[in-house]
């Protein structure tokens, strides 16, 4: 398992070291000048970031904070909600807090590909610049390729993912040992007074050359966010027993190089390989970028599908690409739109040093409010002391603060890219997230309570028809409108009426024991609750067929699903939505997947009653 995670946890923070050192040193808006007592200190700050922000941030405490094995910003999101001691305007927050992180992972999903891939091409500069012309088109060509293969699937190449990378850390460990030999003194940096003095030494150069060492633990996070397809303790002993000390001991070799060669400051990583294995490091890096890669692209597909069960975003179409591994899902409109952005990125930034200025704002940021939504979590539901848990928030945010101030000089110069991206993607998940809350309780001033319907019944109604009439609806408590529609328009009522609301809850899956509860009320009316998880896959027909043990009998051909369609009309008048959002909601509710498609409910059973709904 270890094994495998490598494949998809650790392949964005593995490809760090093509990049660090060189913005640090070379490329970066605010270089260091190379002098052995600043090498010492960025090694050295280097190892305390990855001890502190990955090994004892997220392995130690926050990887603990599962709900029920899940990890990633929903997942902490919805376990902080879940505290229920909240006022609201804290439920408020955490829930833009939960937004905010998931749009900047977006950003996130779209530079790494970019930055990875670029960099591992750029390789081939170093062994001749006559390559130089075809890096931006050679980049293009596989970043095309790598988003058309999506919609085939990573279940059959998956495999491969874990014993690649695992290679690939070797090769780090092994590059970096080579070069350590040449200056052993090096080791020395992971004594925390080096990086004590580079500050103290070069205050103003040392704090923004931060914007830079973070580039060493960007990928950090999704040790916590992949959790739910390893455990914790594979991930944990990767890290700690191979991942880290491999990394590390190639930014040792590279701050070695540096120190024997000044003039390699130019691209450090692959000028630490004797030159004739150049070719096949080139080679290496680039299949180990493309799986870096995969891994956000799929992060971004999972996040998508967890954010539209929990209500943040609209429906769209989600195909499942294998057949034994339930978490293989491909979402054609989120995966254009991803390459559309990732190609933008490469043709306006055409190199991976401008692209290294975009990256770390979003990442940083996002880290700073994985450290809240903990907070949260260690002093609500885990019951620690406030001291305890104020210590824990103030020197985690301390250490994350200081990374995100040091990006934020470099937003002008590319890191304003990932704050309009995500700025653009949580105004989508609000305006939704806000627009649905208001369609809900619209309709649920409109409707009828159920209890008196069923007791007018008994003094004469519609005229009753065999079969079974199917109302999904989201009040439980009330009369669905499309119920009233049927009896407006038709005049008739089945004789088994079932009511179905569909309730997601706030942990990855519902086991199928717990999926449906069943209430027999009179009049042959059956109110059915179906539970999923935010990481299940809804099936109506698969639940409905679980009901016969209560008496309900589902047979598909003599079932009609009835679905209201409702149509937004933006309200002219004063309403609690800006007239623009309003349109936004409208827009994205008249393009979200039909409900029919989304519960996968046969086709040729449904009907579709519409009506108009102001807001």
């Amino acid at each position: 398992m270890s094994v495998a995670a490598m494949g998809v946890v650790y392949g964005d923070i593995g490809t760090s070291p093509l990049y660090t050192m060189r913005e640090v040193f070379s490329s970066g808006h605010h270089p260091v000048p190379v002098t052995p007592d600043n090498v010492l200190g960025i090694l050295s700050l280097v190892f305390w970031a990855m001890t502190i922000t990955v090994s004892l941030k997220y392995v130690v405490f926050i990887t603990r904070a599962d709900n029920k094995g899940e990890g990633g910003i929903m997942a902490l999101t919805s376990l902080a909600l879940r505290t229920g001691r909240l006022q609201p305007n804290m439920v408020w927050l955490l829930s833009v807090l939960g937004m905010l992180g998931a749009a900047l992972f977006y950003g996130d999903a779209v530079i790494t590909p970019a930055l990875s891939v670029l960099s591992a091409v750029e390789g081939l500069e170093v062994a001749t610049p006559a390559f130089k012309p075809y890096v931006v088109p050679v980049a293009v060509v596989i970043l095309i390729g790598l988003f058309a293969f999506q919609r085939s699937g990573t279940a059959s190449v998956a495999a491969l993912f874990g014993p690649i990378m695992l290679f690939w850390f070797a090769t780090l460990g092994g590059l970096g040992v080579w070069n350590i030999i040449k200056h052993p003194a090096v080791i020395a940096a992971i004594n925390p007074w080096y990086g004590f003095q580079f500050f103290v030494t070069n205050t103003s150069l040392a704090f923004l050359s931060l914007g830079a060492v973070v580039l060493a633990i960007t990928g950090g996070e999704a040790l916590y966010a992949d959790m739910g397809h390893f455990g914790r303790r594979p991930i944990k002993w990767a890290w700690l027993v191979y991942v880290f000390p491999a990394l590390y001991l190639n930014y040792l070799g590279q701050g070695a190089l540096i120190l024997d060669n000044p003039q390699a400051i130019q691209n450090p990583f692959f000028r630490s390989v004797p030159e004739v294995l150049l070719y096949p490091l080139v080679g290496l890096a680039t299949v180990a970028t493309i799986i870096a890669s995969q891994a956000v692209i799929s992060g971004a597909f999972s996040l998508t599908s967890q954010a539209i069960q929990l209500g943040y975003c609209p429906r769209v179409l989600i195909k499942f690409t294998s057949e034994r591994e339930k978490g293989q899902i491909y979402i054609p409109n989120i995966n254009w739109l991803l390459l559309i952005a990732v190609l933008a990125l490469v043709l306006l930034f055409r190199s991976s040093s401008n692209l290294a200025s975009a990256y770390g704002i979003a990442v940083t940021l996002t880290m700073m409010i994985d450290t809240v939504l903990a907070f949260v979590v260690v002093r609500a539901l885990w019951g620690w002391h406030w001291a305890w848990a104020v210590l824990f928030l103030s020197f985690f945010v301390v250490v994350d603060f200081a990374f995100f101030s040091a990006n934020i000089v470099k937003v002008f110069d590319g890191g304003w890219f990932p704050l309009v991206l995500g700025g653009l993607i949580f105004t989508l998940l609000a305006t939704w997230r806000r627009g649905r809350s208001m369609l809900y309780e619209k309709l649920k001033q409109d409707s009828i309570p159920l209890d008196a319907f069923i007791r007018s019944l008994a003094y004469g109604g519609p005229h009753r028809i065999e079969g079974m009439g199917v109302f999904m609806t989201a009040d439980a408590e009330g009369v669905p409108r499309a119920m009233l529609h049927n009896l407006l328009h038709n005049k008739v009522l089945h004789n088994t009426v079932v009511l179905l609301n569909v309730n997601v809850e706030d942990v990855p899956h519902v086991p199928e024991s717990e999926r449906i509860t069943v209430h027999t009320l009179p009049e042959g009316f059956f109110k059915v609750m179906v539970r999923y998880g935010f990481k299940d896959d809804p099936d109506i027909p698969q639940a409905l067929s679980q009901c016969a043990a209560y008496g309900l009998d589902y047979q598909v051909m003599e079932t009609s699903f009835y679905l209201g369609r409702e149509t937004i009309v933006p309200r002219a008048r004063v309403s609690r939505m800006p007239r623009w959002r309003q349109k936004l909601f409208t827009f994205m509710f008249r393009n979200a997947e039909s409900a029919t498609t989304y519960f996968k409910i046969p086709t040729n059973r449904v009907v579709e009653l519409g009506t108009q709904v102001e807001l």
